[in-house]
């Protein structure tokens, strides 16, 4: 594999734009992305686990139940979501992009993210949409990456290629996230493009089995949203046989979609609302892998350590206070905690004790901007990681006022 430029437009015949349409009152802000194939492309999604979903999720899901797409369009700064006619609004969306594009309606995928529960006025949209069709453009990704964003504050964007089958492929994506995320999918909108020849029902597998280990491992705040998904559409034109079962594409493929899908989850912790570092947790030997992962999780979930983090505290006492409550089977007296950055890794709990360990190297390594929680249960041979980032005063204020 091999990181590129190019975004959702590296995949071959992807294009994109992204505009200010006037939804946002900010005219420097773009408020608008569409991502369209040049052809058909097989589909898959997921979904936010919240029962209060935004209508988009509802037509996304009608549109790609025969798992075909070929564009996709996204608002920001006013979620689709709560509104009586929230359903009407995203159709409506579809059938613009259809008309601008001469393509099938139900072939777009919709998706909407911004303040829950404000009417969506559809007419800044269609009196956009010439403009972003007509700009659509094969080096337009980052265009369609600024105009998902909300509270972000910094493009995320990621492509690499990779052979299938002695073809090169291509494989891109964009995202927005930066609050309002926590496991279990929701967490953010994800749009992956590839030109990799997949069957609707293998694309589906690979996303399914891939955000188990990395959408669903990440948290910033708590809060599960209401509007998110991650939608891949691979439309076939790198011209390898097409996979249609596991074996060695199938992994190829599989390889590379983790790759996009952990540097994207990377980029949405790092840039939490207010955040000034990443944080990530690797667990090591556990018991199994719900073991591992209910561990990593329920460290980065922990406000305290958060908070900890935040001050460059080595307070290791909150890891297992998260280790404790988190439902894995653990054996407490096994447990080692260490914590690691650029400027080094350092002991700070053997066998579920404390340890004795400079203060002053501990806070020089968490002073880094991105900080690793390891730790070993000594239990099993299951590992997994979740990311998440510190808890700021900047978090607070941020949410405080942010419907103004």
């Amino acid at each position: 594999m091999e990181m590129i430029k190019g975004g959702v437009c590296a995949a071959k015949g992807f294009r994109a734009n992204g505009i200010h349409c006037g939804i946002r009152k900010n005219k420097e802000k773009k408020d608008l992305a569409l991502i369209c194939s040049d052809v058909p492309a097989k589909a898959a999604a997921v979904y936010t686990t919240n029962l209060v979903k935004g209508a988009p999720l509802t037509v996304t899901k009608k549109h790609i139940e025969n798992g075909v797409a070929q564009a996709v369009i996204c608002n920001s700064g006013n979620a689709n979501t709560c509104n009586a006619n929230g359903i009407e609004i995203a159709e409506g969306m579809s059938a613009l992009v259809a008309e601008g594009l001469h393509i099938k309606a139900e072939d777009v995928v919709v998706a909407s993210t911004g303040v829950i529960g404000q009417p969506l006025d559809i007419a800044p949209i269609q009196n956009g949409m010439d403009a972003l069709c007509g700009g659509l453009s094969y080096d337009g990704s980052l265009y369609a990456a600024e105009a998902i964003m909300t509270t972000d504050t910094a493009v995320k964007e990621i492509a690499l290629s990779f052979t299938v089958g002695g073809k090169t492929c291509h494989i891109g994506g964009i995202a927005k996230g930066s609050g309002m995320i926590h496991p279990n999918m929701a967490t953010m909108l994800v749009f992956i493009t590839t030109d990799v020849a997949i069957s609707s029902a293998m694309l589906s597998k690979a996303l399914q089995s891939d955000i188990k280990e990395t959408f669903n491992m990440i948290s910033i705040d708590g809060d599960t949203s209401t509007n998110d998904m991650v939608v891949v559409l691979a439309n076939g034109l790198a011209e390898n046989p097409e996979i249609t079962a596991e074996g060695e594409a199938f992994d190829a493929f599989m390889k590379a979609l983790n790759t996009v899908n952990v540097a994207l989850c990377r980029a949405i912790a790092g840039d939490g609302e207010g955040a000034s570092r990443l944080l990530e947790c690797a667990v090591d030997g556990a018991k199994t892998l719900l073991d591992a992962n209910k561990v990593a999780k329920s460290v980065i979930c922990s406000s305290l350590l958060k908070a900890a983090i935040f001050g460059a505290d080595a307070n290791w006492g909150r890891v297992l206070c998260a280790i404790g409550y988190s439902g894995a089977c653990v054996d407490v007296s096994k447990i080692d905690v260490y914590f690691s950055s650029a400027k080094g890794s350092i002991l700070v709990c053997k066998d579920g004790s404390g340890v004795d360990f400079s203060e002053e190297k501990a806070k020089e390594i968490l002073l880094e901007k991105e900080i690793t929680v390891v730790v070993h249960l000594n239990d099993g041979s299951f590992a997994s990681k979740a990311w998440g980032c510190d808890l700021t005063y900047e978090y607070v204020r941020i949410n405080g006022d942010y419907r103004s």
